[in-house]
């Protein structure tokens, strides 16, 4: 029997249409892809309970340079190699209870038909362009070379064996064909000039809906004020096309010219759903992708790839006559132990990996109570990673059912008592729903985590004021006893609807134990009058040892898999390596690059850094620099000591603005000659980059030269 306590009105049922960033089909699924899918079930899981029409559909990136060479050097087709990688990727997203409604393959005559469709009718509408561009060329692959598969010597430092885009020691972005001693990395030749025909989207045809589209709310803020950055240096046409040999589609009437891997991967999120109709025919394709569509539509991504989905994707979208996403939700990257995933460490881990030493779902629940709306970073620290689980889940929620089922077994025959013994309680916890609904609804997933514990706290407290395992003593009390557990059991319930969209197997594994359906709006009833089944055990502590074991098992894993290797990721594609090396320069306010999974350095090591208040008694532009301004820093009082460091802080501040204001820099870093003049040290700032960049203030009484404790 189920009394209500309060009731509202269900809310309007919606249509909605949720991705995830689709993986690239070379690599296994490690930690940092199951945020982003982690964080998007849960979104996905929680509209579903809300009664919405909600679909969720994913495929593997399975096009590009790098599957092609890859399959040839492991001596498969490049269709089998994906197949495997794509049964793997689906098994590990299974195993972390993704409920993906499709999951699919960018390599599939579904997106086949959408990016023929789509480039013939930005063709026909004069969007496309072509004109003939100058590319290195491997004269023994016959192959042109992407930027990645180039290394040579910098053009501005001279340091050798550096990328073909860009200096991992100046700094220095460049084109390709200014690489000096060029090498390819395919086959080791000398790679010669060839030119080739190319085609171009015409983006620029297309600012002004973007700038609107950007600021409309589709996009967080801070995402908005980076593309803003875009605008500000002028669209530019963007090269879709690619030269065989390539593994991908082919352009329509451009015989040996194929689709940019860019261009049909986010096409792919049409392609999946597509299939996903074609199983289902109740699904309508069109009421969801039509221009005049009122259903909705989100992408969850990563923050690196923001330019291509809230760009050039609603621009493609544009130009062809489909509608434009809903919104487009970034996240940003996962660290483990307070640094970059690291082979050695063991701390680049595989989601298979994870799956055989611990449970699913203290991952999923970690990541929902540290997930925010905004595109912060999140740090997997494993030893508070325990630390919450154990104390969260298994010390507050699972033990309110562990301390009160017993009694009602035991002694009532299960039988819930049909008397509220503390309404106040029950109406607190129960009338949370709509706030934890708020929370949930935009992605502040953490706050919603505190919100539900805050109210596990209460119960726990109010069981252990009241005692039941004493007032069982007392044969006068047996009503009384039934009466506090049976709230207690309710409460557990209720809590437990809040978190089933985090914990779906924890939630399935209650409502066996309940005899009930955990429905969200459920929250607003008590079980009373009801019988429940025999507690068992819902949920063990998270055990340092599995997590050590993990760990080591990490590094050990260091060899490719049987398929691919894990360091061939798509992540590694210029544009993707170029806005990492923007959040990097705008971190260290010195434009460095920086190993996505490099080693920990030890405490000995920080302290060997000489941190220092330094003035600023002199700073101006650097010509031709984008991001640099020259600063002249004195360590002293009487500005005899004095520093030149160039500073990547253009973005945020004005020469003039600089002087006499004090900053921190590292005062013992080796000088590095930069194609500007030297650099005799580091100036630290903070903030997510762009004009958000801070320094210290003039007045905050520091002393040129202090060392920073």
């Amino acid at each position: 029997m189920s009394t209500a306590i309060s009731s509202q009105t269900l809310p309007k049922k919606r249509k909605i249409l949720v991705t995830c960033a689709l993986p690239y089909a070379n690599g296994s699924i490690h930690l940092g892809h199951l945020l982003e899918h982690i964080q998007t079930d849960i979104w996905v899981r929680f509209q579903r309970m809300r009664g919405h029409e909600t679909y969720f559909v994913c495929a593997d990136d399975a096009h590009g340079t790098p599957i092609m060479l890859k399959a040839q050097e492991l001596g498969i087709t490049p269709e089998e190699m994906i197949n495997a990688v794509r049964e793997e990727h689906m098994n590990d997203f299974a195993d972390f209870h993704i409920s993906f409604d499709n999951y699919h393959s960018t390599h599939s005559d579904e997106n086949r038909e959408f990016a023929t469709e789509i480039y013939n009718r930005l063709h026909a509408s004069g969007h496309i362009k072509t004109r003939t561009i100058s590319q290195l060329f491997d004269p023994e692959k016959e192959m042109f070379l992407p930027d990645r598969f180039i290394k040579g010597t910098c053009p501005k430092c001279k340091s050798e064996d550096q990328n073909g885009d860009s200096c991992d020691d100046c700094g220095a972005t460049y084109s390709p064909t200014e690489v000096l001693n060029p090498r390819s990395v395919v086959s080791g030749a000398t790679p010669v000039l060839k030119d080739s025909e190319h085609y171009f989207f015409d983006l620029p045809a297309f600012e002004q809906m973007l700038k609107d589209w950007t600021r409309s709310g589709a996009l967080q803020e801070e995402m908005a004020n980076k593309l803003a950055e875009w605008f500000e240096q002028g669209l530019r046409q963007w090269d879709i096309s690619r030269d065989a040999p390539y593994f991908g589609f082919e352009i329509p009437n451009a015989p040996g010219k194929f689709f940019y891997v860019w261009l049909d991967a986010p096409i792919g999120y049409m392609g999946s759903f597509k299939n996903l109709c074609n199983k289902n025919s109740n699904i309508d394709f069109d009421s969801f992708w039509d221009e005049k569509s009122d259903a909705e539509l989100y992408h969850f991504i990563g923050k690196d790839i923001i330019y291509f989905h809230s760009l050039f994707w609603p621009a493609m979208l544009e130009g062809a006559g489909y509608r434009k996403p809903t919104a487009v939700y970034a996240h940003g990257f996962v660290t483990v132990n307070g640094a970059k995933m690291s082979k050695s460490k063991g701390t680049f881990i595989k989601g298979r990996t994870y799956l055989e030493h611990l449970n699913p779902e203290y991952l999923r629940y970690y990541y929902a109570a540290k997930l925010t709306h905004r595109i912060d970073d999140l740090d997997l620290n494993l030893e508070d990673f325990a630390q919450r689980v154990n104390s969260d889940l298994v010390g507050k929620v699972v033990n309110i059912a562990s301390r009160c089922a017993s009694f009602i077994t035991k002694r009532f025959d299960g039988m819930l008592s049909t008397t509220v013994d503390d309404k106040d309680l029950a109406d607190e916890v129960m009338n949370a729903g709509d706030s934890i609904a708020a929370l949930y609804e935009s992605r502040d997933f953490g706050r919603a985590m505190r919100e539900i514990m805050a109210l596990a706290d209460k119960v726990n407290e109010y069981i252990a004021v009241k005692e039941p395992w004493q007032l069982i003593k007392d044969e006068s009390k047996q009503q009384e006893v039934q009466d506090i557990c049976s709230l207690g059991i309710n409460m557990f319930r209720t809590l437990m609807i809040y978190l089933k969209p985090v914990l779906p197997v924890l939630a399935d594994s209650t409502a066996a134990f309940l005899n009930d359906e955990l429905v969200w709006e459920g929250h607003k009833s008590l079980l009373t009058g009801h019988k429940i089944n025999k507690f068992k055990a819902l949920l063990q502590r998270v055990d340092m040892d599995k997590v050590n074991a993990m760990t080591d098992a990490s590094k050990e894993n260091l060899a490719p898999s049987s398929i691919v290797e894990n360091k061939k990721s798509k992540k590694t594609d210029k544009a993707k390596n170029k806005t990492k090396a923007v959040d990097n320069s705008a971190a260290l306010a010195n434009p460095i690059a920086v190993d996505p999974i490099s080693d920990e350095i030890q405490f000995d090591d920080f302290a060997k850094i000489d941190l220092r208040i330094a003035k600023i008694i002199n700073a101006e532009h650097v010509e031709k620099a984008d991001k640099l301004l020259k600063l002249t820093l004195s360590l002293d009082d009487n500005d005899t000591e004095t520093r030149q460091v160039f500073a990547g802080i253009k973005s945020a501040y004005q020469p003039e603005d600089l002087i006499g204001k004090h900053t921190v820099m590292v005062a013992n870093l080796a000088p590095r000659k930069m194609r500007f003049g030297m650099s005799e040290g580091m100036v630290l700032a903070a903030g997510p980059g762009g004009q958000d960049l801070w320094i210290l203030n003039p007045d905050d009484g520091a002393k040129a030269g202090m060392r920073v404790k």
